[in-house]
């Protein structure tokens, strides 16, 4: 037992770095790739891309990406493909990629790239509601992890709602060296003369497809475990779901065209980094690290993109959007308290059984929780 046991771990080492690590690097990389993607998102929209077009190709980029890999690398692990299957990878495509893109380009479009990324901080709140709802997780309000975790919600929930309807007076306006550098920044600056609210309405519809798609593909990967054909299909599905659209709204030829370099990059930027490798990377974090563990990290990202937003876009703060932040931040921080508490319960509950006491496993469990507090939610918990 002690053998297959340090296999196991070894077997999720690379380079003889751990796990956990791995998971927090890769995060780390996935919220700066989807930083860069709100800013060259803003780029493509300001240059005048059809927002039906920008995600077909996107997901086509991702597509041709993804297919080779997960054909020969996954032909031992990949389950047979049946309609059950087809079903659910037609129904997340909906959730996570048509909806999810669709509703991010149309809040995008009113708003900014920072306050774009700032609503999405209320992902890891929306997220651990679905979950407590579908029974993934458990909330004791006789307990304050549980009182922490109800109360983070309410603060993200609050700070999503400040952003929506309260824009405010403008806290800090930059003077950037690449809009006085060239003129073609001069129109890439925040959004004017722009329906605010209603931008910030299709963000939140963005947010809670972000969330469902989190979560329910949590219990398929426990089927269908080979993570990149997994997404693929998806992807395939989305292309699929947005020509449709297509064919109803975009029925301008010449919007199909790539008119200048700055488009081609942005279509490049979104899906090979922001939707090819992101989506792998993201599959693997939720398979290993669950659904919550994920949506964590999204403050990383606001971060970076207000810096890249007011060097590159010359972006407006206003004061709505700073106070939505950080209540939004602090609702977070709450739920990641709450979570880890919760973490500490289990851990002297287990150490306490009999049960437990009598199991030669039991030991090794205990001490990897205590190591690896953000990491004990696997999808063999969901």
């Amino acid at each position: 037992m002690a053998d297959t046991g340090n296999g196991a771990v070894a077997a999720r080492r690379i380079c003889g770095i751990p796990e956990k690590f791995q998971l927090h690097l890769a995060m780390l990389a996935l919220q700066f790739g989807y930083a860069g993607f709100h800013v060259v998102s803003r780029f493509a929209l300001n240059m005048g891309i059809s927002k039906i077009v920008f995600p077909v190709y996107r997901n086509i980029l991702a597509l041709l990406l993804l297919l080779p890999f997960a054909y020969f690398l996954e032909k031992k692990e990949r389950p047979p493909l049946n309609w059950n299957f087809l079903l659910q990878f037609f129904l997340l495509a909906i959730v996570g990629i048509t909806a999810n893109q669709g509703f991010y380009l149309l809040g995008l479009e009113n708003t900014s790239p920072t306050f774009a990324s700032a609503i999405q901080n209320s992902v890891p709140a929306i997220t651990f509601l679905m979950a407590v709802l579908l029974r993934i997780e458990k909330v004791r309000l006789d307990r304050k992890d549980g009182i922490s975790k109800v109360a983070g919600t309410i603060l993200c929930v609050a700070g999503a709602s400040v952003i929506t309807l309260y824009k405010g007076p403008t806290i800090y306006s930059p003077t950037t060296p690449l809009q006085s550098a060239s003129p073609i920044f001069l129109s890439l600056g925040d959004a004017k003369g722009k329906n605010w609210t209603l931008g910030c309405i299709f963000l939140i519809g963005h947010c809670l497809s972000w969330s469902g798609w989190l979560v329910l593909q949590a219990p398929i990967l426990k089927k269908y475990p080979a993570r990149l054909s997994f997404t693929s299909y998806q992807c395939f599905f989305g292309v699929i779901q947005f020509l449709v659209i297509a064919a109803f709204v975009e029925r301008d030829a010449q919007a199909w065209l790539i008119h200048s370099g700055g488009e081609l990059f942005s279509v490049f930027y979104a899906g090979v980094v922001a939707s090819g490798i992101a989506f792998a990377v993201q599959i693997w974090c939720i398979d290993r690290g669950g659904p919550v563990f994920v949506a964590v990290y999204q403050p990383v990202q606001t971060l970076v993109v207000a810096i890249m937003a007011s060097i590159a876009l010359g972006e407006e703060f206003y004061l709505g959007g700073i106070v939505g932040a950080v209540l939004i931040i602090a609702g977070l921080y709450l739920v990641l308290w709450g979570k880890n508490e919760e973490r500490k319960y289990s851990q002297r509950a287990a150490i306490q059984s009999p049960a437990d006491q009598s199991n030669t496993r039991a030991p090794s469990h205990v001490k990897t929780s205590i190591t690896h507090p953000l990491l004990s939610q696997s999808t063999e918990n969901v």
